[in-house]
């Protein structure tokens, strides 16, 4: 898998700025796979989205807490039940035993938060233990709060990648933040 992993939130672009122009322009400068959350979406237009993201040459695209057939896969969050064996999934996890558990249950890949105090979620945490990272049964990404100043810091841990979503989402030039963010973690 990719070392950066998109998260959307469309609520968190610039007025004026639209989700799929914002994801083609970071995929030009080498974003690989998006996680389409948009969770506030009746199922009509969530679908059109995910299909949509799936045209952009080059992007996988995965969905988070719904399942689409045309997605790549699901990422599910901690309470959801595990979908059909051999199903291509994920799992938000928030502790070493959430980890264990998802690798027990078919999962091929996990985010672990918060890495660090996230203006999307203020309050939520503690921030996780980085030690977690480096005994991870499976990959797993460091998710909140992150950005191009501190994803190598979660690399040196033991971090598969990252996830982020507001540093993106919120910055002026998306784009240029995916680059930053690929740059540091190369």
């Amino acid at each position: 898998m990719t070392r950066l992993l998109l998260l959307t939130d469309r609520a968190q672009l610039r007025l004026g700025r639209g989700l799929v122009r914002t994801v083609a322009e970071c995929v030009a400068e080498g974003l690989g796979t998006v996680v389409v959350r948009e969770h506030d979406l009746p199922e009509a237009a969530w679908s059109a989205l995910v299909e949509r993201l799936g045209t952009i040459p080059g992007l996988e695209v995965l969905t988070s807490r719904r399942r689409h057939p045309g997605a790549a896969g699901v990422h599910l969050a901690a309470h959801q039940p595990v979908p059909a064996p051999g199903s291509r999934h994920g799992r938000s996890c928030h502790g070493l035993e959430d980890l264990r558990v998802a690798a027990a249950q078919g999962a091929r890949w996990a985010t672990l938060s918060p890495w660090a105090p996230s203006p999307s979620k203020p309050g939520h945490g503690p921030s996780v233990d980085p030690a977690w990272f480096a005994r991870a049964p499976l990959p797993t990404y460091a998710l909140g709060g992150i950005d191009h100043r501190n994803a190598a810091d979660a690399l040196a841990a033991g971090a598969s990648g990252v996830a982020v979503m507001g540093a993106v989402m919120r910055a002026a030039d998306p784009a240029a933040e995916v680059a930053r963010l690929l740059q540091v973690l190369r």
